[in-house]
């Protein structure tokens, strides 16, 4: 079972992060649900727009007693680790979710999603009118705060409201930038979700 270390007036938390929605000028700030408001968050990436060397994605050495296909996600870190056998895995860097927003325990993918569709929560519409225009749902595509990729997150048959999905924004990778979901860039979500199958145990540290 998982949890969530904190919640706010039960506001969900699935993918509240708006980057690029209101053009270029915004591209580093993103939606509080808390205040209603936008708000600029660390920007130590933002001159070469990418994340550390680090954060590629690459196969290393990892030790678990879990199940090959397995992902574990290292929230202090910012590793997310997709368990192959033979004590190897596959590891890409995330963002994940900014103080107040971070969770963790078991859950597993429930499916996934091309390009999937965004729907913001009403609470967000209510506290910023400019997203009414997407209340039944924003298109797939390179603006959709979801990326190129989705895995919907679920605790037995309850859907968690968090995901795992893609970024055009790379430098936020390494960073706690979102209200608890877990974000790769585009390459490395697209790389995942052709290796994770759906009922995929999902632990997250």
């Amino acid at each position: 079972m998982f949890h969530r270390r904190l919640i706010r007036a039960g506001l969900p938390a699935i993918a509240i992060l708006v980057l690029g929605l209101f053009g270029s000028g915004q591209a580093l700030t993103f939606f509080d649900p808390v205040s209603g408001g936008f708000v600029e968050v660390d920007q130590r990436y933002s001159k070469n727009r990418k994340p550390p060397a680090k954060y590629h994605r690459q196969t290393v050495r990892f030790s678990t007693r879990e199940a090959p296909g397995t992902i574990i996600i290292d929230t202090n870190k910012h590793f997310l680790y997709y368990v192959l056998s033979h004590n190897r895995a596959v590891r890409y860097g995330i963002g994940v979710g900014r103080e107040g927003f971070g969770w963790d325990g078991e859950v597993h993918v429930a499916r996934k999603s091309e390009w999937p569709r965004w729907f913001p929560p009403q609470e967000m519409i209510a506290r910023e009118p400019r997203l009414k225009k997407y209340a039944n749902g924003m298109p797939g595509g390179p603006s959709n705060p979801l990326g190129a990729r989705a895995l919907y997150l679920f605790d037995g048959g309850r859907d968690t409201l968090y995901r795992i999905h893609g970024t055009n924004e790379p430098w936020t990778i390494g960073l706690n930038v979102s209200s608890g979901c877990i974000r790769l860039v585009n390459d490395d979500i697209i790389d995942l979700y052709n290796r994770v199958k759906p009922g995929a145990k999902v632990i997250v540290l």
